[in-house]
């Protein structure tokens, strides 16, 4: 599938917290923890759990950083 994100963090599943229609799916990237939240749904559509490795795609028109 082409994506025109750029910014693609490769990492494990430590964890997926679900409530209700949503989830909390905490990726392990490089000792960083990304978090991403999505629909319980795309969880099971996308059979991923504890351990599995995934790709976090980013996708933002507005980015801060700060020191």
């Amino acid at each position: 599938m082409a994506l025109s994100a750029r910014n693609r963090l490769r990492g494990t599943v430590r964890s997926i917290t679900t409530q209700g229609p949503m989830a909390e799916v905490v990726v392990d990237v490089d000792g960083n923890e990304v978090t991403a939240t999505i629909t319980s749904g795309s969880v099971e559509r996308l059979g991923i759990a504890e351990g599995d490795e995934v790709t976090a795609v980013v996708k933002a028109s507005d980015v801060m950083v700060a020191t």
